[in-house]
């Protein structure tokens, strides 16, 4: 599975090769913190939109800043370790901006795709793989499966 982790330059260097050999790279990113059903349908669906799925991960850093103090439950390695063993998942790398456009705008996915809970307008890294040719896609939400409802549940169990 390690070797699914990639560092953001050898992830750069990986989609050259993609490129070259015509396959189409979708790209979708986020933090991941408890994975749940609706992750595993939403990067399953991600996956059949092209050859290979990127999962870029927040980094702990990025997450804290996000999310606040309580955040991340569980490490980005961990996280992304989890990720690279799911089947729909090819490479996963970790980024520490809190927005992933400098590396989406680096990497040029040919699919950009978000959860539902996205309108297309609020995606970023739109703009850039537009302009380069590539299509973005917001995919349906799984209602009632969220990392928060989850917190909030464990919470409130006596």
């Amino acid at each position: 599975m390690k070797n699914k982790i990639l560092s953001n330059d050898e992830l750069l260097a990986e989609r050259a090769y993609l490129r070259d050999a015509g396959q189409t790279l979708v790209f979708t990113n986020g933090v991941f913190d408890i994975l749940h059903v609706g992750h595993v349908r939403y990067l399953e669906t991600a996956h059949a939109l092209g050859d290979a799925l990127v999962v870029a991960v927040n980094s702990d850093a990025s997450v804290r800043e996000l999310k606040g103090p309580g955040r991340p439950l569980m490490t980005e390695n961990d996280r992304a370790e989890i990720l690279s063993a799911l089947a729909a998942v090819n490479y996963v790398t970790i980024f520490d901006d809190l927005s992933p456009r400098s590396l989406i705008a680096k990497l040029l996915p040919d699919v950009l795709v978000k959860g539902g809970d996205y309108a297309l307008d609020e995606i970023h890294g739109r703009e850039e793989v537009e302009a380069a040719g590539g299509r973005v896609v917001s995919l349906p939400f799984v209602e009632g499966v969220s990392t928060s409802e989850i917190i909030e549940r464990m919470k409130n169990k006596n």
